[in-house]
């Protein structure tokens, strides 16, 4: 399974970069504006800078919900970088504005999807990622990683290459839920990817270790 970080901070970027586990990035407009990047021209200079960091997929988000706005957009966005793909909302517009750019050869990531029906639309679009977001549905007592898994099994079903991508991952056991249901990507916050490191048998393993070479060096 890949790992894309979900933020716009750099410090992040660079270091789930430097773990050399990191394979993307995945931002939105609020990712941006926590980082104080402003207007459309920050926006992509940011990106250029994340592309600088990691050598992977950047999903870079149109703001405008309109055809004509969302395609001119994602043209714009993916002349700035081969690493970025345009994340577009999953809504009507959006799956005409998928094909429209699917048909130009610019990828996609299709953002904000919620059921097997949206997820099987944007597949059929062309999008060569879809994120379903399992923490918001778990926030409001659905089942988030079920969503995952039947999109998953969907796509095995019918030969869709459209990938998986599990996005509003909140924590380091939505990651180990998302590898169970064969999610192709989860994009986390940093905390969750590094909290797969972390196991008390390791740290008193190692412990024991550090205390038993000390004697063996005395």
């Amino acid at each position: 399974m890949k790992f894309f970080l979900d933020t716009a901070n750099l410090a992040q970027i660079r270091e789930a970069n430097a773990l050399g586990v990191l394979d993307g990035v995945t931002t939105n407009p609020s990712l941006m504006a926590k980082e104080g990047v402003q207007g459309a021209e920050g926006c992509k200079q940011h990106y250029l800078k994340i592309c600088e960091i990691v050598n992977g997929d950047v999903s870079a988000e149109v703001l405008a919900t309109d055809f004509e706005g969302m395609v001119k957009e994602g043209k714009e966005l993916a002349s700035l970088h081969p690493n970025i793909v345009v994340k577009i909302p999953c809504i009507a517009e959006g799956i005409k504005a998928i094909r429209y750019l699917y048909g130009k050869g610019i990828r996609t990531n299709c953002t904000l999807v919620f059921s097997p029906g949206q997820a099987l639309l944007a597949a059929k679009a062309g999008a060569t990622y879809v994120s379903p977001f399992v923490g918001r549905l778990d926030d409001i007592s659905s089942d988030g990683i079920d969503l995952v898994r039947k999109i998953v099994e969907m796509y095995s079903i019918y030969g869709f290459d459209t990938q998986v991508l599990a996005a509003s991952i909140r924590h380091t056991q939505h990651i180990i839920q998302c590898i169970e249901v064969g999610a192709h990507v989860a994009t986390c916050p940093l905390s969750a990817i590094v909290g797969l490191l972390k196991h008390p048998l390791t740290d008193s393993g190692l412990a024991t270790f550090l205390a038993d070479s000390k004697k063996y060096m005395e």
